[in-house]
């Protein structure tokens, strides 16, 4: 579940280019629903097992003490046999109390997915919904008096004021040309709405 979701945030530029946010998420959602299912099933059988180590340790020390006074009572059995009898019970119990404590700490690692799925689930400020795909683009892409920031670095002003119109008859090629770090990559970002002036 998680190299799925790693996958898609690793290549979010690319996700977000072709429009695939939805099929991330429905492909996302399905790897969720089956371990979701998984971790239910294997809970149950953790809880089953639980009540049953308990039932059987406390039940069994009852037992035993119980037979042990009777014993005792009779003269058969000593305290140091029944003492040594204990211990070598509770030794072995032990082991099964580490196998609990292994079950538990894989069952809080699955837990962990949770934080992932809030993460997903918290809506962008920047609309990501895809449209429908158009094999033509008509139309104008204009860029006004616009100044941008990157998240990272709000001190460091990567655009001040750019203006461009880019006409989908008259300028079917244009080039982003200037030093590096002027704000050509920064221009195409927005123009992908990766980012919002």
């Amino acid at each position: 579940m998680s190299t799925t979701a790693e996958e898609a945030f690793s290549n979010i530029r690319t996700v977000k280019a072709f429009s695939n946010e939805t099929e991330e998420v429905e492909k996302f959602n399905e790897i969720s629903k089956s371990v979701f299912t998984w971790a239910r099933s294997k809970n149950i059988w953790h809880a089953v097992f639980e009540y049953g180590v308990q039932i059987s340790l406390y039940g069994g020390l009852s037992l035993i003490m119980y037979v042990a006074g009777l014993l005792n009572q009779q003269g058969s059995l000593s305290v140091g046999q029944v003492t040594a009898f204990l211990f070598y019970m509770l030794l072995l119990l032990f082991n099964f109390v580490l196998v609990a404590d292994v079950v538990g700490k894989v069952n809080s690692v699955l837990g962990a997915s949770h934080k992932l799925v809030e993460i997903l689930q918290t809506e962008s400020k920047i609309n990501t919904k895809g449209g429908d795909k158009i094999e033509e683009a008509d139309g104008t892409l204009s860029l006004k008096n616009v100044k941008f920031c990157y998240p990272s670095k709000p001190g460091v002003k990567v655009l001040r004021g750019v203006d461009i119109d880019i006409d989908n008859d008259k300028k079917r090629v244009i080039a982003l040309c200037g030093t590096s770090g002027c704000g050509k990559s920064s221009i195409v970002s927005m123009a992908e709405r990766f980012y919002d002036p």
